[in-house]
């Protein structure tokens, strides 16, 4: 079983930026595809970032493309995701989440096992 802990949200405000951090345990952490997922207030959970085991590929919603940075670091067992300029509209709950070894990388939230159980993330005006 993995447990994932996420770590760093918090109230800032537009422009500023944020690293949240995910600290996977119980399982091999190198083996698995990480990935960061947001739901703002009222709304469905949304794929924002994913890293795959080898380090080699990552992808991004459209919405954070140019702003957000997903990193690993496989010796420290931990996945960050750097936030720079914060809309508004990044304001949500924002939650890691892992998948299975052998999975393709995936936007779809049905396609990742398991999920920490997110940090807060509100940006101001």
């Amino acid at each position: 079983q993995v447990r994932l802990e996420e770590s760093g949200g918090g109230l800032v405000q537009a422009g500023d930026s944020l690293r949240l951090s995910c600290a996977p345990s119980g399982e091999t952490f190198s083996t698995r595809n990480m990935g960061w997922f947001r739901q703002p207030p009222g709304k469905e959970r949304e794929f924002v970032a994913s890293i795959d085991w080898t380090d080699t590929e990552t992808q991004y919603a459209d919405s954070v493309k140019g702003r957000f940075i997903i990193s690993r670091d496989n010796a420290d067992n931990t996945v960050y995701l750097q936030m720079n300029n914060l809309k508004i509209e990044d304001t949500a709950r924002y939650y890691c989440a892992s998948q299975r070894p052998g999975i393709p990388l995936s936007g779809r939230p049905h396609e990742w096992n398991f999920w920490g159980q997110g940090t807060q993330v509100t940006v101001s005006s």
